[in-house]
Order: structure tokens, then C-alpha cells, then sequence
């Protein structure tokens, strides 16, 4: 690997990116299409802003419909993905959510919906796509943990769970899928200044960005951009001998 590889960015790749109808996945969109890739917005929320944030770039993008913890719905969109383009070379899984509340007041369904969403639907993307990455000898597979679980963050033991859960099918899938090419990368978020909990009187302190904040090393609020940039980067064939790492991006609130 030859460092001008770099100058050839992603040039015709086509990259899947889950739950990017707002916030980070938009950015990441925006910032794939910079690199010249193809986007995919598979999300269950209407995409089309994020659709034409890329075409405003002078990018290419298109919009499906996907329920990410659903397995019929995910296969589908797999199956139009190839329909169109013949390839899958970059998966971004960004599908997420997160609410706060104290361990005893958990109930069963709400946790197992937090694992559904933030773990169960990376599991089956990720292996809807695999095949296709095998077919062409590439892939580069970035999913997204939090940094939450290097901070042991109160009230969110079912999203944290979830998120170490992240990690650890990084580290062993990478072992598995490296021989084809095949990269995979996980990096732990800090709270965006796009993101908010659902219930933020929990946090008595204010909100769960004002308490974070004056513990970052770098006292502002990460930005989508930041951790699109770390996204492009993994996804650029000149990371090739990255894989089953954890990238943490949050100012420096967890020294990881």
C-alpha cells in the first residue's frame, strides 16, 4: 500500500449508511460523497433532506426504506442495493437510540428494545452485506459504539450494554472476515451537539451535554463532521490494515 492511494478517495465505491436520515449519518453521507462513493440512505425515517444534502455536493445518493431490526426488510434492501449498483464495498452502521433512565425503572421490552436497535440490527446488516464484500475482496465495515462505555454513565446500563456489545463483535468478526479483505471498525461516540435524550430530566445536573462538557480534554461539543471525518478515513482502501479496533471520538471525555 502506497501512500498516493490515498489520492484515489472512494472513487465508484458504493456505501450503505444506516439511519442517516438526520444528524451523523447525514454528515457521514456528506462526507463519503466528498470521497466520491456512491450513498445509500437506508433508514425507516423519510431521507430525502439527506438525499439532497449529497446531491448539493455534487454527489450521488439514493434513499430506501429499511427497518434495520427487521430481517426480511434488511435482506430486502441488500437486494435492491445490489439491484442497482452490483456491489457493496462500505457499510456504515449508524442506527441508534438511547434514552435514560435508573436501572429499576428499566422495564423488560424497554430493554430489550435499546439491544434490538443498537445491537441485533448491526448483527443483521452486517451479515446481509457480507456476502457481496466477499464477491469483490473489499469491504470496510465502520459501526458505532459510544464512549459511554468507558464512563460507566448513569441511567443508560441497557444503551452502554449495548455498545460494549458493539465492541466485542468487532474485535471477533474482524478475525473472521480479514482474509477476505474485509476490514471492520468500531468508533465510541461522545454525545454529538445533534443528539439529545429522550428524557433529560434525569439528569440533575442539567442536561447530559452540560455535564459532560466541562470533563472533555477539548471543551466543546463533538460535531458530526468530527466523526465523519474518522468514518471517511476508515472506509479509505489505504486503511486496509486497520480492523477490530475501537476508535474513540469524544474531546478527550474518556482517556480510552
Amino acid at each position: 500500500m502506497k501512500i498516493h492511494e490515498f489520492e484515489k478517495g472512494l472513487k465508484d465505491r458504493v456505501a450503505i449508511v444506516t439511519g442517516a436520515a438526520i444528524g451523523n449519518g447525514r454528515a457521514f453521507c456528506e462526507r463519503l460523497a466528498e470521497e466520491g462513493a456512491k450513498i445509500v440512505i437506508a433508514d425507516i425515517a423519510d431521507a430525502a433532506d439527506t438525499v439532497k444534502a449529497v446531491h448539493d455536493i455534487g454527489g450521488e445518493a439514493v434513499a430506501l426504506t429499511v427497518d434495520c431490526s427487521d430481517e426480511e426488510s434488511v435482506q430486502r434492501m441488500v437486494s435492491k442495493v445490489l439491484e442497482l449498483y452490483g456491489r457493496i464495498d462500505i457499510l456504515v452502521h449508524n442506527v441508534g437510540m438511547y434514552d435514560e433512565e435508573p436501572f429499576e425503572l428499566i422495564s423488560f421490552s424497554q430493554w430489550k428494545k435499546v439491544l434490538d436497535i443498537n445491537l441485533n440490527s448491526m448483527f443483521l446488516v452486517t451479515q446481509a452485506v457480507l456476502p457481496a464484500m466477499k464477491k469483490e475482496g473489499f469491504g470496510r465495515i465502520i459501526v458505532m459504539s459510544s464512549n459511554t462505555v468507558w464512563l460507566g454513565t448513569p441511567y443508560l446500563s441497557h444503551y452502554a450494554t449495548a455498545k460494549m456489545g458493539v465492541i466485542g463483535f468487532t474485535r471477533s468478526l474482524a478475525a473472521e472476515i480479514g482474509r477476505y479483505g474485509i476490514t471492520i471498525n468500531a468508533i465510541s461516540v461522545g454525545l454529538t451537539a445533534t443528539q439529545r435524550p429522550v428524557n433529560q430530566n434525569i439528569s440533575t445536573t442539567g442536561t447530559i451535554l452540560q455535564h459532560i462538557l466541562p470533563e472533555q480534554a477539548v471543551r466543546r461539543a463533538d460535531e458530526p463532521e468530527d466523526i465523519a471525518n474518522v468514518v471517511a478515513f476508515l472506509s479509505l482502501p489505504a486503511s486496509g490494515i486497520i480492523t477490530g479496533q475501537t476508535m474513540n471520538v469524544d474531546g478527550g471525555a474518556a482517556r480510552h
